[in-house]
Order: C-alpha cells, then structure tokens, then sequence
C-alpha cells in the first residue's frame, strides 16, 4: 500500500499552517516530529478526510479519497474522549457497532484488540479507573477494530509514564509489518527506535525526513561537551545553540552545536536525536 501527499496546504485566513507539502508512504512507522503549533494535527486530520486542505490532495494506491480509503483508516486523536461509565469492553463493541461491524465480529475483534494491548484482564473495569496509560491503549485498540491498512496516531503517549511509554511502543512496533503507520509527537525518544523514517515539521513543511541515522549525520561532528563558569555561560546562551547544560560544583557543562570548537579542551560528542530536535525548534524549548 501507497499513501500520498500531494501539494498539501492549509490556511486559516491570513495564517499559512501548511504549505505545498508532497511524501508518499509505505508500510511502517514514520515519526512526524515537530514542537506543539506546527501543524502536527492539523496533517493528521487531513490525511482522516475530517478537515479539507486548502491546496492539494491525498492518494491511496494511486486512488483520491473515497468511501473506500477511509475503512482503510484507523485513527487516534490528540484529545480523544472516552465514557468513563462503560467498561473496557463496552466501549469497544459501542466503537464497533459505530464502525458497522455485526455483534459477533464486535465481540471476537474487541477480545483479540484488548489482549493485543494488554488491557483483556481488566475489560470489564469501568474506564473511569482505568491510567493513562491504559486509556491511551484503548485508544489504540478502538483505532484498530477495523483491522486498518492506515494507523494514524497524534501525540499518543502524552501523560504516560516512562513504563507505559515502552509497552505502547512495543505494541506499535509489533503492527507495523503490514500497516503505515503515522505517529506525530514532540517527544523525540517515541520515534527513535521504531521509526523507519522520521520527518521533521517546521514551519509549515518538512525541513528533514530521514531514518535515525540520516538525520543523526546533518550534526555528526558538530556537537560539543566543555565546562564553563556561570559567566561565560551567559555569552555562549546568548550566541550559541545550547542543547544541554549540567550544573556541577566547579562549573556548567554545556553541550553545545557547532561546526567549530569553541574553547580549548571542549570534546566532541556522539550526536542525539534530541540535539537535532532541539538545533531545529531552539526558539520553542527556551520559550
């Protein structure tokens, strides 16, 4: 299966959200990343036909959107509301029934969802004592009753903890064989292991798609660790990408980017994710 963007703009009034974005799409996972106000959501509901582009359009297997593409889709939005009276079960066959699925189907795909994602032992507990965690899985478990060829996820791991960051991307990670999936977040280490691709959102456009080790080599060589006191640091805060700082009783360790080294003694350092992350949307994490 192909998924296509083809000239995807969006516009709110004066204010350009996205502009002329093009990507295609196979099975896998992708990780849009981009800092909270991007666009991030604004795509995704695009590619679920539940807003329409100003410009452009969407392609499945060569085909526009139609009836057909939207049973391909499985989605997970940001904000996503759940009746916290029903059961863990409930809320499935009621999704199910949405989805126009028969009660027996209902029933055996709801099962086969709920132990996929861990959730089986506690299907007839009422959502409302349910975590984070385990709501955010049968968000993903709802978003699969189709059994779609298209997962869309926007911010799925937001109020998890670092346990149940690793479960969901275990489970994402098991689906992706036959699915695209599209997992948008601000959360660098959701995407890190199990993206095939990672595309960067800024400014209304993708500044950088790549896998890991693509986009880790824009910076190999430019990342730099060195010890300062708390006066140069103000100038290098001032003058320079700062992406990490450590306080230590003899001084700030600053992990900086930059294509020279900047002070006799600084070393250089294996680059991160987050160091590319943070180089792009420097702007949002000191605001």
């Amino acid at each position: 299966m192909k998924l296509e963007m083809i000239g995807i703009s969006k516009s709110y009034g004066s204010k350009s959200v996205l502009k002329d974005i093009s990507c295609e799409f196979t099975e896998g996972v992708y990780g849009l990343l981009g800092a909270n106000g991007t666009g991030k959501t604004t795509l995704m509901n695009i590619i679920c036909d539940l807003i329409k582009p100003s410009q452009g359009r969407i392609k499945c297997d060569g085909a526009s959107h139609t009836e057909e593409y939207i049973q391909y889709l499985g989605f997970l939005p940001q904000d996503f509301s759940y009746y916290h009276n029903f059961t863990g079960l409930d809320f499935l066959l009621y999704m199910a029934a949405l989805k126009g699925m028969t009660k027996k189907q209902a029933r055996v795909e709801s099962d086969k969802f709920l132990k996929l994602t861990g959730l089986y032992d506690v299907r007839k507990k009422k959502i409302a004592s349910y975590s984070g965690g385990m709501k955010q899985r049968l968000g993903i478990a709802q978003a699969l009753l189709n059994n779609p060829k298209i997962l869309i996820l926007d911010e799925p791991t937001v109020g998890l903890d670092p346990k149940e960051r690793v479960k969901f991307r275990n489970i994402i990670s098991e689906l992706s064989a036959d699915k695209i999936i599209l997992l948008s977040t601000h959360i660098v280490s959701d995407v890190e292991a199990i993206a095939k691709e990672i595309l960067i959102l800024k400014d209304g456009n993708f500044v950088e798609r790549g896998s890991a080790k693509e986009l880790l080599s824009l910076i190999e060589g430019q990342v730099w660790e060195f010890r300062v006191s708390e006066r140069e640091w103000q100038r290098f805060a001032r003058d320079y990408v700062i992406v990490n700082e450590r306080i230590e009783p003899d001084g700030i360790v600053l992990r900086v980017i930059s294509s020279d080294s900047l002070v006799e003694g600084a070393q250089r350092v294996i680059p991160s994710l987050e160091d590319l992350y943070i180089y792009y949307f420097r702007e949002e994490a000191n605001g």
